[in-house]
């Protein structure tokens, strides 16, 4: 019998278990139904090891079964994700959940590289860690779940997600969808898993808990920080603050509608997403009325941005928690400014060291500061940045600009000539992330992240050259 013959006859035996409803990893608990973290990770460590038993084809039919399973379920996903969290809109977080679940990449993320020689044959392959611990946010909810689960599962491991408790309801629900589709397509129960009741303290006894090799924290620096400190391989996606540049060459009317189109998306609440702008004086009022023609409320007033900065920072030097993901309109609302329609976003001109400029909100409220030349707006859009390396976004034809930019920013996505969101597949070329581990360095996470890379050795034997 071939490996072929022996992959199919396994398939087909996992199959005909789970519609029999029997599975090979039987538990009383399943999916988010665990009262405990140890005992969502002991079931979770045995679905792994039934699961690094099956052949490659079992992963590739639970990930081609989640994305034909879960397509129906987006606008109710969405929905469920804006009336719990209160921030953002439904028709976005419905585009970026179509983005995870059908731009993530799957096993074919996995090359194997072969080296042959007098010496024999050589291979390096992904193997995966085992049972990883994945922290989400309540900023992207689902759409982390979705990528994670696709990715980890692809790399062969089981994960035990510990939701944001800001998110709880709605990750617990699709938690629970996930284990079931993978059980339906493969009768092994608990490859992903969480417990019922997501909380700060269940997430620190998961993250020190000797059974998690490793762990994913798609969260804020605190969280991140924290992880880094037990001592376990940490894959952590940081803050970020990212900043727009505009030279003197850029084609500002494109230029506007796509800092429109990132800034606003989800109300600003992706990480990637535009956050301030520097753009050169010789084009800065031709970009400003750009902006207010395309849809963006431009706020002039000096006493009216000085409400905004106050409303939008706290007496801490902090963004406003209450503001994060509402809308334009919300905004404008809150600080007493009156304005026609439904704006896009809010735009301010500042300085290039205004509170504004260097504190990450995640909200559709964006300023912009004017510098006297290229070199003045590259080095402000460092400070901006504020070293967290994360992403950058530069409009410009001129070719030797955007490549020093994009050498001297040193960010983990640098996007030219597009919306911010680009930086991430959606739209343009290349896979879909919701983890961009900027302080651990895997930047854009996909499939190959969550293994282990192995080395194979076999001597003086299948060098047929």
């Amino acid at each position: 019998m071939s490996n072929l013959d022996i992959d199919l006859l396994v398939k087909d035996i996992l199959a005909q278990s789970a519609q029999a409803g029997i599975s090979l990893t039987p538990q009383r608990a399943h999916g988010a139904g665990f009262e405990s973290v140890d005992a969502a990770i002991s079931a979770a460590k045995h679905a792994f090891i039934d699961f690094n038993a099956s052949p490659m084809s079992v992963r590739k039919a639970i990930i081609d079964g989640l994305r034909v399973a879960l397509a129906d379920d987006i606008p109710e996903m969405a929905e469920k994700a804006w009336r719990e969290t209160g921030m953002g809109n439904v028709s976005d977080k419905v585009l970026k959940n179509k983005a995870a679940l059908e731009n993530t990449p799957g096993t074919e993320d996995l090359a194997t590289q072969a080296l042959t020689g007098d010496g024999g044959l050589t291979l390096f392959e992904y193997s995966p860690y085992g049972v990883i611990g994945a922290i989400a946010p309540s900023t992207n909810p689902t759409e982390t779940i979705i990528n994670n689960a696709i990715s980890m599962i692809a790399a062969g491991n089981s994960v035990i997600f510990s939701p944001h408790p800001g998110a709880k309801d709605v990750s617990i629900w699709l938690i629970n969808k996930v284990e079931q589709i993978i059980f339906d397509v493969c009768g092994i129960r608990n490859l992903v898993v969480s417990v019922s009741t997501p909380s700060f303290d269940s997430t620190k006894e998961m993250m020190v808990h000797p059974d998690i090799p490793l762990l994913v924290v798609t969260g804020g620096p605190g969280i991140v920080n924290m992880a880094m400190k037990t001592g376990k391989k940490v894959i952590g996606a940081g803050a970020g603050n990212p900043p727009v540049i505009v030279d003197e060459s850029a084609d500002i009317e494109k230029a506007a509608k796509d800092i429109i189109s990132g800034a606003s998306f989800d109300y600003n609440l992706p990480c990637i997403a535009e956050k301030a702008v520097l753009v050169v004086e010789s084009v800065a009022q031709p970009l400003l009325k750009a902006f207010d023609a395309n849809g963006a409320c431009w706020v002039q007033d000096p006493v009216e941005v000085a409400r905004l900065r106050q409303l939008v920072i706290n007496e801490k030097g902090e963004a406003n928690k209450s503001l994060v993901g509402k809308s334009p309109a919300s905004i404008l609302e809150a600080a007493g400014i009156d304005f026609n329609g439904s704006p896009k976003l809010v735009v301010v001109e500042v300085g290039a060291d205004d509170p504004l400029m260097l504190v990450e909100q995640l909200m559709p409220l964006l300023p912009v500061a004017v510098a006297s030349s290229f070199d003045d707006a590259l080095s402000a859009a460092l400070r901006v940045e504020g070293g967290n390396l994360h992403t950058a976004i530069m409009h410009s034809k001129n070719i030797d600009n955007l490549n020093r930019a994009a050498r001297v920013m040193r960010t983990s996505i640098f996007v030219k000539n597009a919306p911010s969101f680009a930086g991430i597949g959606v739209g343009a070329e290349g896979f879909t992330t919701f983890t961009i581990a900027t302080p651990t360095g895997e930047g854009t996470t996909s499939a190959r992240s969550f293994a282990r890379l192995r080395r194979c050795v076999l001597s003086e034997a299948f060098n047929i050259r």
